[in-house]
């Protein structure tokens, strides 16, 4: 149909015909192919009717073209959602999308807010629905249930649609499946229909349906299935894209082809040069386009990648079992989600290359074989070659990248130890100790570094070295084989733009290959996560059940931790009937916690059966905070009913709490609850519970951190027989003596079983165990009937410890009260009024910024190049330079023998040869020699000076953290350290060493081909520096954007890990209130918040790209154009040349800003990194100057005199001229109602924080004089929070090995914890879990009395010791301290008052001021305020 309209638009116009004849225009004359046109046309009738339609349609065609260069308005009336900050690209035209123009204009701040995905009305966003597609719901789940299948039925429409959508309306014209989001929420939404309008069976049902249950799990839920069914469509897009833009890579080097003969032959007409010239442009523009429209689809998938696989490793983190949780610590599951999700992002870009680099090479070799001949199989050789070489190095590159993943591993579950457990290693001065356990594991991972840095220089030589090899020996063997065959121009230039071309494919697979090595060592890991055993939600009947004889029944119940475990709990049988009140009592380690975990369903149940009707509710003996207001904690999602709220508020005694915080219960809580007491946290604990409104109450030993007179308050309005919850079912662990008369039902447990079990009345008319120990108690029960002394508890994870209760001396232990609304703050030591005031003085407005300005501290604008100052000095300024000189060397080499070629081809050809072949090829060849060792100089020097630099710089970071004094620790979420540890340090591990390698090679690669486009045709002068220019504004345009977006990136994602933390550590609270939706939904929003920052930074690249590389073909425009104006004064050589340089310099510019921006945007590592070295340190560790004498303190006499402390320079003093002596072997008790500044002496004296006014002496020496370590070596501490690390039970107790295994046992054997430890298989070596997990609560106590006792120093502070043990372990500790450190001056912060009747003095503190300090019995006839507190606790 379009011939005859072409040939007859005018045939006098050589173009037309050359267009439309078929035959071979070499052999016809101009005159000649007229007359065969006009023949034909005579020939044939013209028929009117197809002439007119075509003609119409060509118009029709044209207006829909210039049409759809507009945009469209959005219809008036729609049903989709209105977002108010609608992202610009829905309504961009098709040309800004081509060209990304639509993102030119916006503004950062609308940048970051635009990519707001249309939500539907609950901001369920598109993340949410991509991950919870990869969850299965119980009415979908068939025998053979396969994640697959799910995914293929969950997608399949939508990408069916979104497929067909895109491929028949337009290839280029992809809106982005942001418009066919509509259908995957209604599917969504519809299947939420189907589930009971009860919303705990919805809840219920959604805990069950979490991923796919292990008994059903076929042997194909393969992971990779999963993920190609998922994002299959996308990348067949990719395909599309990526098919048409290789052909039209081949355009470039056949129109050189035509160009050079062009310039050769004489007598050709000019408007065939210009032609040629336009034509070239023409391709060289598609080709971008085509290009970055399919890199815009690669790297959009690989962010929804990404966001995929975070949601289901979080959703999955929900249901693993504890034992799971063991192979899989914190630190491993954020590695899954920072690095290994980053990992298959990273591959998208790269996947479609496994097809494209084979196809290029075989297209260039087969354009090849058509310029030189056979003797291209000479350069086939020598690839061939370089494959196994590179194949090997593959395989080498997979051995250390998972050895060095363990490491980092590692490295990072140890970093999250000691961030967690920072407080303890600064009161112990252990940092040095777990410095260089962080730098022994870093030891390891940098000599996998290193001896990957040495495979990467040699990688580098080889791929850097093939296109030359390959070009030198075709040829050598050309001209070697036959004399006639001449080097000229064409095949010379022609042949070098397809090596050219071939380089790209070759250097890239490497890439590819190690991308996919790295992505397949992440699979495989995400697999093992993947496949954790789960938790079975069927082991526990839960919901409401009419038909069941109590709220709760357990019969013939067996449960073990896991499936590999013994049993913790044998044949439990008991029933509570609805609406009683039922204690748990034993001794430490007896199964307490752990039966009301098996409650729970957090258990493995081996046998028997268990019910729970209705909800739950769980009060955890570690109360779990979240990093939110404190109305959130204890609403925790549920709906706000203020009159509800007021009362909980009042019968979990946070009244006076509430008006101590600096915005009442609005106030921010931080991370893990930092900025409240032990007591309080554990009050906001059981407001949450008792908010909730639940069914049946689970309370694990609430009662132990709070004052005795807060604990019977609470036990009166909350848990008692008058309480709030009197109608309710409740389960109580405790070790308070003094409330079993009030239970209806006492259990009492003994090694994991229920030894006796009935009414207080019962069980003493038994007169067994229970009766035995009551009536220890019993002469104390009268004295403190008024009095609540709550025992503490400990929390019992396994059955360790000796099952019965011993007698102890009457009387003795009664009275002990444990209180801690206490100013101690757990995690702190802050007194609860300063530190809320420190943390959050800040007004509302800015409530939610304060994560942000942790972490993005004053960083905007260019990266200084003090930063890069700082990398060279890491790396060493000699190597710097070294590296700089040799990749200098190397491109004059490169530009040498290329230009050493043009002259070769303007050799004239004499009798059909050329006169100087050997000399010629002899200098090619050794030009490329030199080329090559300098590669590989410059190679190993970046490598090896890499990682200088990152062991420098890590090192660097891990001390300014360590030195940084607590109230850094405070105010920064661990969520910004671990990144910093993380993510900033694989950076400039694994990232930068590359990327500067790369920026290098482009920098000198476009200055080398600007070089040989001006030498070819100086006339270009006029044209590269205002091309130069522009290119330097768009660039510095682009790189502030991007950098800055980078920045926001990298901030939006801590919350996503600091989130993430908290969910692993409170996932049983989470389970108990079947919550898990919420948090799921919480984590998509913040990975959404990330993705805000990320998506117009892809596009911001596409953006930069496309106008790049218009720069560039511009240049090639330009250098063919001066060609062909100046052709009779060029050899064709120098054209070939000069065009060949320009057709690359658009790769060159391209990745020569992708290189200066990845280099900005990653140095951002380095400099994040050094921010810390700037942060205010605490004082030094040890001053040689005036170090005290070994032996001191000797006497252990501690003066304060005139001593005043406050948090922060702008907060008011907490303690006020203090003025006290104590004498060495003096025993002083510490009391004081809540917030009086008890703890914070102790943060005095430790020097945790410096003295405002005044000065603390020991023996003589002002310790404001000596180093931090001389100091808190000398006193000992036994802290509130017994923590631990992980790691052997010795390295617990002496980090430094500076005892003998017979101290060791010593101190464990005054600590009463011999038998246990040598009953363990490895004894001393007993591995502790993270944080101690498979110790007790009270096991870990005993653990740090031993470490105490090891240190055996003249001063002993003991701060709420005896907090986490029942009344008998308590006993012991006392008689331990008394008996062993009856030399030492012992300070102790008292919550009982009975344990410290007996000392020399008590010290009362009042608002950060001494108000009585005497002997016991002086003050209580004194009958001041601590009369009035011994009267409360029924001493007096």
């Amino acid at each position: 149909m379009g011939i005859e309209s072409l040939c007859s638009a005018d045939a006098s116009e050589p173009f037309w015909i050359d267009k439309c004849c078929p035959f071979d225009s070499e052999m016809v004359s101009g005159k000649q192919y007229c007359h065969v046109v006009r023949y034909r046309l005579a020939d044939t009738e013209v028929d009117a009717f197809r002439y007119v339609t075509f003609c119409t349609y060509f118009i029709l065609l044209l207006v829909q073209l210039i049409l759809s260069c507009f945009p469209e308005k959005p219809p008036l009336f729609s049903e989709a959602v209105n977002d108010p900050k609608p992202c610009p690209e829905f309504s961009a035209s098709f040309l800004s999308r081509i060209t990304f123009w639509w993102i030119t204009g916006q503004p950062l701040s609308l940048l970051y807010s635009s990519k707001k995905q249309q939500k539907s009305s609950d901001s369920n966003g598109e993340v949410t629905e991509e991950a919870e597609a990869l969850i299965i719901k119980p009415s979908q789940r068939s025998s053979e249930a396969s994640l697959s299948k799910v995914l293929y039925k969950t997608f399949g429409p939508y990408f069916l649609m979104s497929f067909l959508f895109k491929a028949a309306h337009d290839l280029l014209m992809f809106a982005g499946p942001e418009i066919l989001k509509q259908p995957l929420s209604l599917l969504y939404s519809s299947k939420k229909q189907q589930k009971s309008s009860d919303s705990n069976g919805e809840v219920t049902e959604e805990a069950e349906a979490l991923i796919i249950k292990p008994s059903q799990r076929s042997s194909e839920a393969s992971l990779s299935k999963v993920l190609y069914k998922t994002f299959g469509p996308y990348f067949l897009m990719s395909f599309l894209f990526k098919a048409a833009h290789d052909l039209l890579m081949f355009a470039g080097p056949e129109i050189l082809k035509l160009l050079i003969n062009f310039v050769n032959n004489k007598s050709a007409p000019n408007w065939q040069g210009y032609f040629y010239t336009g034509l070239l442009f023409v391709c060289a523009c598609l080709q971008t386009l085509i290009l970055h429209q399919y890199f815009h689809i690669c790297f959009v998938t690989g962010m929804r990648l990404k966001t995929a696989i975070v949601g289901v490793i979080y959703r999955k983190a929900l249901v693993i079992t504890n034992s799971a949780r063991k192979t899989s610590t914190v630190g491993e599951i954020v590695n899954l989600m920072s690095v290994d999700a980053q990992r298959f992002m990273d591959l998208a870009t790269y996947i479609n290359m496994i097809w494209s680099a084979p196809l290029q090479v075989i297209l260039a070799l087969y354009l090849l074989w058509q310029n030189l001949g056979p003797s291209v199989l000479a350069g086939v050789a020598v690839m061939i070659l370089l494959v196994p070489i590179n194949a090997v190095m593959a395989v080498k590159t997979k051995t250390y990248q998972v050895a060095q993943m363990k490491s980092k591993d590692n490295r990072i579950k140890l970093m999250n130890e000691i961030l967690n457990g920072i407080k303890v290693l600064k009161l112990y001065a252990w940092e040095l100790a777990f410095r260089e356990k962080v730098l022994e594991i870093r030891q390891k991972e940098l000599k996998v570094l290193k001896k990957s840095a040495y495979l990467a220089a040699v990688g580098t030589f080889t791929w850097v070295c093939a296109p030359f090899l390959v070009a030198l020996s075709t040829f050598a063997v050309y001209v070697k084989i036959d004399k006639n065959n001449v080097l000229d121009a064409q095949k010379a230039f022609v042949s070098l733009a397809l090596f050219n071309i071939l380089r790209f494919p070759l250097n890239i697979l490497p890439m590819v290959i190690s991308s996919i090595v790295e992505a397949s060592v992440s699979l495989k890991r995400l697999r093992v996560f993947l496949s954790h055993e789960e938790l079975d939600p069927d082991s526990i009947i839960r919901g409401p059940i009419t038909n069941a004889e109590g709220s709760i029944v357990v019969k013939n119940a067996t449960f073990s931790w896991s499936k590999t475990d013994p049993p913790s709990l044998n044949s439990i049988n008991f029933t509570v009937p609805e609406g009683s009140l039922i204690a748990v009592v034993g001794q430490v380690g007896c199964g307490k916690s752990s039966l009301l975990s098996a409650l729970l369903g957090e258990m493995d149940k081996k046998e028997g059966c268990v019910v729970v009707k209705g909800s739950i509710a769980y009060v955890p003996q570690q109360a779990w905070i979240q990093n939110a207001t404190l109305e959130d904690n204890i609403i925790f999602g549920r709906e706000m009913n203020e009159s509800r709220y007021k009362r909980v508020i009042e019968a979990c005694a946070l009244l006076p709490d509430l008006e101590i915080l600096p915005m009442g219960d609005r106030t921010e809580i931080g991370e893990k609850g930092v900025n409240l007491s032990g007591g309080q946290k554990q009050r906001v604990s059981l407001a949450r519970a008792v908010y909730c409104n639940a069914d049946v109450y689970l309370f694990d030993d609430p009662l132990s951190a709070v004052d005795a007179h807060v604990g019977k308050h609470i036990f009166e309005n909350v848990i008692g027989p008058k309480g709030i919850l009197k109608n309710k079912t409740r389960v109580l662990v405790t070790h308070a003596v003094n409330y079993l008369p009030q239970m209806d039902t006492i259990l009492v447990m003994t090694d994991g079983e229920i030894s006796e079990m009935g009414s207080y009345q019962e069980l003493l008319k038994q007169d067994g165990a229970f009766a035995e120990f009551l009536r220890t108690y019993a002469n104390a029960e009268q004295s403190t009937e008024s009095s609540d002394a709550n025992s503490p508890s400990g929390k019992e994870g396994k059955p360790v410890e000796n099952g019965v209760l011993v007698n102890e001396a009457p009387g003795k232990l009664m009275h002990r009260q444990l209180s801690n609304s206490s100013t101690y703050s757990r995690e702190t030591g802050k007194s609860q009024h300063q530190s809320s005031t420190a943390e959050l003085q800040k007004p509302l407005a800015e409530k939610n910024s304060w994560k942000l300005t942790e972490a993005d501290t004053a960083k905007t604008g260019r990266v200084k190049a003090t930063v890069y100052w700082e990398y060279m000095k890491a790396i060493g300024l000699y190597i710097s330079f070294l590296s700089i000189f040799l990749f200098m060397c190397n491109h004059i080499a490169s530009l040498a023998s290329n230009y050493w070629l043009s002259l070769w081809t303007d050799d004239p050809v004499v009798n059909g040869t050329q006169q100087y072949t050997n000399i010629r090829l002899g200098v090619y060849g050794a030009l490329g020699i030199s080329q090559g060792i300098a590669v590989f100089g410059y190679s190993m020097a970046v490598s090896i000076g890499g990682i200088f630099a990152s062991r420098h710089l890590h090192l660097d970071l891990l001390h300014n953290v360590l030195r940084s004094p607590m109230s850094f620790f405070e105010r920064t979420p661990s969520g910004n350290l671990v990144n910093r540890f993380s993510k900033e340090i694989d950076t400039i591990d694994s990232t930068i060493p590359p990327i500067i390698k790369m920026f290098m090679g482009s920098t000198f690669n476009v200055i080398g081909a600007c070089i040989i486009i001006l030498l070819a045709t100086p006339i270009a002068a006029v044209i590269i520096p205002p091309l130069g220019l522009v290119y330097l504004l768009v660039q510095r345009f682009y790189v502030a954007t991007s950098r800055q977006l980078k920045r926001l990136e990298s901030v939006s994602r801590s919350p996503v890990y600091s989130h993430f933390n908290e969910t692993l550590l409170g996932v049983s609270v989470i389970r108990a209130f079947e919550e898990q939706k919420r948090f799921i939904k919480q984590n998509d929003m913040k990975v959404d918040e990330n993705q805000k920052a990320y998506y117009p930074s892809i596009v911001a690249n596409r953006w930069l790209a496309v106008r790049l590389e218009f720069v560039g073909n511009c240049i090639v425009l330009f250098a063919a154009l001066f060609a062909v104006i100046a052709r009779n004064k060029l050899s064709p050589g120098l054209v070939g040349l000069s065009v060949s340089y320009s057709l690359q310099i658009t790769a060159y510019l391209n990745w020569l800003v992708r290189m200066t921006s990845d280099l900005e945007t990653n140095i951002v590592a380095v400099e994040r990194v050094k921010e810390y070295a700037e942060m205010e340190k605490e004082a030094e560790w040890s001053i040689e100057e005036t170090a005290p004498a070994s032996t001191w303190p000797e006497e252990g006499k501690v003066e304060f005199r005139g001593f005043c402390l406050r948090y922060r320079e702008d907060l008011d003093l907490v303690l006020k001229n203090i003025n006290i002596t104590i004498n060495g072997g003096e025993k002083i008790g510490i009391v004081g109602r809540t917030g009086a500044g008890k703890s914070s002496l102790t943060l005095g004296l430790f020097r945790i924080n410096e003295a405002a006014e005044g000065e603390i002496i020991i023996d003589g020496i002002n310790i404001a004089k000596i180093g931090l370590h001389d100091l808190r070596f000398k006193i000992t501490i036994i802290p509130q929070d017994p923590i631990l690390f992980s790691g052997s039970l010795r390295m617990n107790l002496d980090p430094f090995d500076q005892h003998s295994d017979e101290d060791i046992w010593r101190s464990l054997e005054l600590a009463h914890l011999k038998t246990f430890v040598s009953s363990l298989p490895d004894k001393l070596n007993h591995e502790c879990a993270e944080g101690g997990e498979n110790l007790s609560v009270g096991q870990r106590q005993l653990v740090c009395l031993a470490r105490a006792l090891l240190r055996k120093s003249k001063i002993l502070v003991l701060d709420e010791a005896t907090a986490a043990v029942d009344l008998e372990t308590d006993n012991l500790i006392q008689s331990t301290i008394k008996s062993q450190f009856e030399e030492c001056t012992v300070l102790t912060i008292a919550h009982r008052l009975n344990t410290i009747m007996d000392y020399t003095r008590v010290l009362v503190l009042d608002r950060g001021e001494v108000v009585e300090c005497d002997s016991p019995d002086n003050l209580l006839q004194a009958k001041g305020l601590f009369y009035s507190m011994a009267k409360d606790s029924g001493l007096a």
